[in-house]
């Protein structure tokens, strides 16, 4: 017999609040009235009376078209043109990245453990495979929830392989990296940040090499960095750190990988980054996942926080299998002892940029990397040639990213930002809170995405906004 239930006072989203099926969930529970389930919270704690909240839209078109006259008031980087990235960047995303990754075997099936695998241990082996020939590394983990969280996951790495309590950073580090690492590592290490050279923004090497002591766990640098420059002296830096028994830990961006020499050729421990570049939308400031990497070496694997998948010849000599390795190090194989927490939300990014990087391949890593490199240096040119303007003030390669100067035009980089956008542009990332020295400055973002007649606007926007009457 067809059970009838009182519907009409539920919400449609949550077809269990009818009052009969509410009152059936109660009786299971031994409770007698909702408020019961809340009896043992104090009186001080609980809330009286009606939010101030809007009343709920029970319609689904209504609440789409609510949500939809919201979101109309944005403005995206397909409207305006943007030269921000600061961490999270505009790069070209093939349509079979989207493909593959909207898959429900991969979208859906929750991480890939052998209840919900549909190939995503060997999708994740195959990202693992890739990343590690683009880095020239031998392991490469599972993707963490960001660059900043893998860039403080192999600074513990560090603290806990060498028992030592130092961390040595340089002073243009990502600035949201070294809040990220306070947070981190704070109260297990002290954190020192390294003086900048005052031509190249590299790190002062006679300050370095002051610092450095036994109880130096790791030295850390970006190449390319945040500011966008090069570390001239990265091999330098190495020597340094391994002469004191430090490790040597660099975040690298992999898109920068096809054109600049990866960190393991220069003496890396361990390397770790972000790899939003491969193919990953910036989604209001992300889908982004870091990764780390390493030699096969057992005092690094056993240090790792995340899972590490492997590859095994099936018993019967039929095929080969995908599966975890060691995963007593993680927070799923052991909560109590794990190396670090963990969680699972970047896993679907890592599919991606496997699709990403065997689509490009060597040769269209290299050939994105080296149109980033000529549009930095073809912006750094022209907008350096804008009166008052100064794309110099570090003496040093660029990759990406560029710092633009307006301390000689009187204006500061808030109010060209503000002008900008009545061009139409999205400015660069305004530096001046976070690093004084550099004045009203910001940080411009060149792509493979971003082209020269991109490129010549905002050099004639600017033009205008600071040597015309607009900037008046």
């Amino acid at each position: 017999m067809k059970r009838e239930h009182d519907v009409a006072s539920a919400h449609p989203y949550m077809p269990t609040g009818a009052p009969e099926i509410r009152a059936e969930m109660l009786k299971e529970v031994g409770a007698d009235t909702l408020e019961d389930l809340v009896s043992d919270i104090p009186e001080k704690f609980r809330f009286r009376g009606k939010m101030n909240i809007p009343e709920p839209l029970l319609s689904e078109s209504d609440l789409k078209r609510h949500v939809e006259s919201i979101m109309v008031r944005n403005i995206s980087c397909a409207d305006y043109t943007s030269f921000l990235g600061a961490g999270c960047y505009r790069h070209y995303v093939p349509a079979v990245c989207d493909e593959i990754n909207s898959r429900a075997e991969f979208l859906t099936a929750y991480v890939g453990d052998t209840y919900s695998d549909h190939g995503k241990m060997q999708a994740f082996f195959e990202y693992c495979s890739l990343m590690a020939e683009l880095l020239e590394m031998d392991v490469v983990s599972y993707t963490t929830f960001d660059g900043g969280q893998a860039a403080c996951s192999a600074l513990r790495m560090a603290l806990k392989i060498t028992g030592r309590k130092k961390l040595l950073v340089p002073a243009t580090i990502n600035p949201e990296v070294l809040s990220q690492l306070r947070d981190y590592s704070g109260h297990l290490a002290e954190i020192i940040t390294i003086d900048r050279h005052p031509e190249t923004a590299g790190m002062e090497l006679e300050v370095l090499d002051r610092e450095l002591d036994n109880q130096t766990a790791a030295v850390y640098i970006e190449n390319p960095s945040y500011l966008g420059f090069l570390e001239l002296n990265a091999g330098k830096i190495s020597d340094l750190a391994h002469s004191r028994g430090a490790l040597f830990v660099v975040g690298a961006d992999p898109i920068s990988l096809g054109v600049i020499t990866p960190p393991a050729t220069y003496g890396a421990d361990i390397v770790c980054g972000d790899i939003q570049s491969l193919g990953l939308h910036m989604h209001y400031g992300g889908g982004c996942a870091g990764y780390i990497a390493t030699p096969d070496e057992e005092r690094f694997i056993a240090s790792y926080p995340t899972y590490i998948y492997g590859i095994t010849r099936a018993r019967d000599d039929s095929g080969f299998g995908w599966g975890r390795a060691l995963n007593w190090r993680t927070s799923h194989g052991s909560r109590e002892k794990a190396n670090e927490y963990m969680g699972t939300a970047a896993g679907l990014w890592a599919i991606t940029a496997a699709v990403y990087l065997a689509l490009m391949g060597p040769q269209g890593m290299k050939e994105t990397g080296a149109t980033i490199l000529a549009r930095t240096e073809y912006a750094r040119r022209i907008l350096g040639e804008i009166k008052g303007v100064r794309s110099n003030l570090i003496r040093a390669p660029h990759f990406r990213e560029v710092v633009v100067n307006f301390d000689n035009t009187g204006c500061s980089t808030a109010a060209v930002n503000r002008s900008l956008l009545g061009h139409g542009i999205f400015g660069g990332k305004d530096l001046s809170g976070d690093f004084p020295w550099l004045g009203q400055s910001a940080l411009y973002c060149f792509t493979e995405a971003t082209t020269a007649d991109d490129i010549d606007r905002l050099a004639e926007a600017l033009d205008q906004i600071l040597n015309s009457r607009e900037g008046n």
